[in-house]
C-alpha cells in the first residue's frame, strides 16, 4: 500500500495561509472589499489543512519514490482546491470547474485563463493570480530535491557533491531554495521599479517571470513595456527561470570551483547565444529585434507570452524553442537541452562507430570531463517516448472536442510545456471558457503531467501494471 507524505503538503498549506493573510491587508490597504471574505475563506482551510497535515502521524518506515511521486502528483490535486476559493466565490461568476481550471493552470505555471478581460478585475484578485504562480514554481522546485533519486547522477552533481540525500541534506537544500526563490523575486521587482514599470505590475511580473508563468496583471504586455529598453530588461530577466536556479549562488558563494556545478548552465547559455545569432542574423530583418529576444528568451524559459500580434513565419520555431525548455534546476518546463542534447551525440557517436569501427568516441559533455553512460540515455529516450504518446493522445482529444487539428497540435505542446497561449504561438485569441467539460478536465490533467517529471509517469505505471 502507498501513502502521501502529508507533513511535505502541510509546508504549501501554510504557505498558502501565509499568502493569504497578505492578499488580507493588501485588500484593506487599499480599500478593496469585493472579494475580502474569499480570502478569509481560502487563509482558515489552509490553515486548518496546514496544522492537519503536520499533525498527521508518520510511520518511521523509509517511503519509497512511488509514495513521493504520488505524494507530488496528488499536490498538484489537491493544492489548488484551496487556491482556487477566492476565484469561486468571486463576484465573477465562475463554476468550479472553471475556478479550479483557472488554480491548476496557475500553479502549474501554465497561464491558459478563464477571464478574458483582466481589466475587470480587481487588483487583489490579480495579485492572488500571480501568487498562485509562484506558490507553484517553489512547489515544483522542492519537488525536484524530494523525487531526487529517481534523476541522473550527473544532474545531482549540479547541485551537490552528495552521492544520495538524507533528511539534513534534503533540509539543507530546500532552505536554500527558499532563500534564492525569494531574493531572486525581490530582485526581479526591484529591477522592473528601476525601469519605470508601475509597482504593481513590478509585483505581478516578479512573480510571474520567477515562476515561469503565463498570467499578467493586464490583458496584452504591450500594456506595459514602453519602449525597447524594458523589452530587453524583461528579456534578460527571463534567464533567470531558464537557467539554474543556484547558477548565480555557485558563482558568488562556491569556494572552490567544480566545473560539475555548473555544466549544464554553460550548456544553456552556449545553446541561447547560437539561437540568439541565428535569429539576429535572419529574422530580424522585418521586425524589431527586441520584440524577438522578447519571443525567444519568453519561449526557452516556457513563459510564453510577447509583443508581437503574430508571427506566422517563426511560430513553428518558437514551439520547438518551448519544447527543448530549459535548466533542469528551474521552473522552467520542457523535455530539457541537456537530454536532448545528450541523446543527439550518442546516436551520432552510435552511428559513426558502424561506419568508422576503429575510431573510438566518446559519450563526454563539452565544458566538462562528464561522461553519460547507457541507463542515462535509456532514460533520456524514455522521457521523449513519453512525451510524444501524451502528446498525440492529447492531440487526439482536442481535435475529437471539436477543436482544429492546427490549434490542437499548437495547444497540445503548449499545455505539456505549461507556456501560456500568446499570439507568437498564433493562440492569442484563443477562447477556454467555450470549451465543454471534458475537454477542460483533460487539460487539467495534461498541465500537471507537464508539469511533473515525465519519467515520473513511468514509475507510476510500472507499480500498477507489472508486479514486479
Amino acid at each position: 500500500m502507498f501513502k502521501l507524505q502529508l507533513r511535505y503538503l502541510s509546508l504549501f498549506f501554510g504557505l498558502i495561509s501565509i499568502l493569504s493573510f497578505f492578499n488580507i491587508i493588501y485588500s484593506y490597504y487599499l480599500n478593496l472589499y469585493l472579494n475580502l471574505d474569499t480570502y478569509y475563506l481560502s487563509f482558515g482551510s489552509s490553515l486548518i489543512l496546514a496544522i492537519l497535515c503536520y499533525r498527521f502521524k508518520i510511520e518511521k518506515k523509509k517511503d519509497s519514490i512511488f509514495d513521493k511521486i504520488l505524494t507530488v502528483f496528488f499536490g498538484y490535486l489537491i493544492l489548488p482546491l484551496v487556491l482556487s476559493i477566492p476565484f469561486y466565490f468571486s463576484i465573477y461568476d465562475l463554476t468550479f470547474l472553471s475556478s479550479y481550471f483557472e488554480s491548476i493552470s496557475g500553479f502549474t505555471s501554465t497561464g491558459f485563463t478563464m477571464f478574458e478581460n483582466i481589466k475587470l478585475i480587481d487588483q487583489s484578485l490579480i495579485l492572488w493570480r500571480s501568487s498562485i504562480q509562484w506558490i507553484g514554481g517553489l512547489y515544483f522546485l522542492f519537488s525536484i530535491i524530494f523525487l531526487i533519486d529517481i534523476y541522473d547522477e550527473n544532474f545531482k552533481k549540479t547541485l551537490t557533491n552528495f552521492i544520495s540525500f538524507d533528511s539534513s541534506e534534503i533540509l539543507k537544500q530546500a532552505f536554500k531554495i527558499f532563500f534564492l526563490y525569494s531574493v531572486l523575486t525581490l530582485l526581479i521587482f526591484i529591477i522592473l521599479n528601476l525601469f519605470s514599470i508601475r509597482s504593481f505590475n513590478s509585483l505581478n511580473l516578479a512573480f510571474t517571470l520567477i515562476s515561469s508563468g503565463g498570467f499578467l496583471p493586464v490583458n496584452d504586455l504591450s500594456n506595459i513595456i514602453k519602449d525597447s529598453t524594458q523589452a530587453i530588461v524583461i528579456s534578460i530577466l527571463m534567464l533567470l527561470s531558464f537557467l539554474s536556479i543556484f547558477f548565480i549562488y555557485n558563482l558568488i558563494y562556491l569556494k572552490k570551483k567544480n566545473i560539475n556545478f555548473f555544466y549544464e548552465d554553460l550548456h544553456l547559455i552556449f545553446y541561447f547565444l547560437v539561437v540568439l545569432s541565428i535569429f539576429f542574423l535572419f529574422f530580424s530583418y522585418d521586425s524589431k529585434f527586441s520584440s524577438n529576444l522578447l519571443s525567444i528568451t519568453s519561449s526557452i524559459s516556457n513563459i510564453g507570452f510577447g509583443l508581437e500580434t503574430e508571427q506566422k513565419n517563426l511560430t513553428f520555431i518558437f514551439l520547438i524553442l518551448v519544447i527543448i525548455g530549459g535548466s533542469f534546476f528551474s521552473t522552467s518546463s520542457g523535455l530539457r537541452f541537456i537530454k536532448i542534447y545528450s541523446l543527439f551525440k550518442y546516436s551520432l557517436n552510435q552511428i559513426l562507430s558502424f561506419s568508422k569501427p576503429k575510431n573510438v568516441f566518446m559519450n563526454k559533455l563539452i565544458f566538462t570531463k562528464i561522461n553519460f553512460d547507457f541507463d542515462e540515455i535509456n532514460k533520456y529516450f524514455l522521457t521523449i517516448l513519453i512525451f510524444v504518446i501524451s502528446f498525440l493522445i492529447l492531440v487526439a482529444l482536442l481535435t475529437i472536442s471539436g477543436i482544429n487539428f492546427e490549434k490542437s497540435f499548437k495547444l497540445a505542446i503548449l499545455t505539456l510545456m505549461n507556456t501560456v497561449n500568446s499570439p507568437i504561438y498564433g493562440m492569442g485569441e484563443f477562447n477556454f471558457t467555450t470549451l465543454n467539460f471534458l475537454t477542460k478536465n483533460c487539460l487539467i490533467l495534461f498541465m500537471i503531467i507537464g508539469r511533473i517529471e515525465l519519467l515520473t509517469i513511468l514509475v507510476i505505471l510500472k507499480k500498477f501494471l507489472f508486479k514486479n
